[in-house]
């Protein structure tokens, strides 16, 4: 029975590096978390929600494509708002997929022990990406390769990032990060031109408003577009 996986978490599943344990947060129908055991990728993962219902399919899920549940099986599921029903050291590796960049850096805030610590995240915003990068910029997060994937009519970047290592970020790399530019990724120029067409739509809708708290996101959104055209 082949595994009805999506394309974006197989993505994320290949940035992930072989290690002994995932956290896989905010699992859903628990296909990445199988996945990861099928190919070997790693011995065990923690895989949880925010809700009972996605939990309860889950483990259906994985019972289905014979992994049991610990203790004596390879997938520990779990009720957890993000992080906050983890611990410090259960996990090499964690995944944050399929939500908002917004979202995606509330977990990680709530989290401040993954802060220096051996941890290799892999991030998949569906929106604001550029708002998360620039959080992981701010906090000095490197992240270290930044792959495309197209999936379902839509372009979504996949992000590995070490808690540790890294720099702030200009405008122009909050959109377009040096690790994505370094990629070498095929589907690259037509990120390129998208991200270009919607700043450039953005700077002329922002630069026509009368409000004056305007004024410095227009200054913003400008400095991204001109980054962003020399490239």
């Amino acid at each position: 029975m082949k595994l009805p996986i999506s394309k974006r978490l197989l993505r994320c599943a290949e940035l992930l590096p072989f290690c002994d344990t995932v956290a896989d947060v905010g699992t859903d129908h628990g296909y990445l978390a199988i996945h990861l055991l099928q190919t070997g990728r790693c011995a065990r993962v923690i895989a949880s929600d925010l809700r009972e219902k996605p939990l309860a399919s889950a483990k259906n899920n994985a019972a289905a494509y014979g992994f049991s549940e610990a203790p004596s099986g390879a997938i520990d599921f779990r009720l957890s708002d993000g992080l906050h029903n983890y611990k410090p050291g259960e996990f090499e590796a964690l995944v944050l997929a399929g939500m908002g960049g917004d979202l995606i850096t509330r977990i990680l805030a709530d989290a401040p022990w993954l802060e220096g610590g051996p941890y290799t995240l892999i991030l998949q915003p569906q929106s604001a990406a550029n708002e998360l990068r620039r959080w992981l910029g701010e906090r000095r997060w490197a992240i270290r390769r930044e792959c495309l994937v197209r999936d379902g009519g839509f372009l979504y970047g996949v992000l590995s990032v070490c808690p540790a290592g890294g720099r702030e970020l200009s405008p122009g790399e909050q959109y377009v990060s040096p690790a994505l530019r370094r990629e070498g990724d095929p589907l690259f120029p037509d990120y390129l031109a998208r991200v270009t067409h919607a700043l450039e739509l953005t700077v002329r809708g922002i630069t026509q408003s009368t409000d004056p708290a305007d004024q410095a996101r227009a200054e913003y959104y400008a400095a991204a577009l001109e980054e962003i055209r020399a490239l």
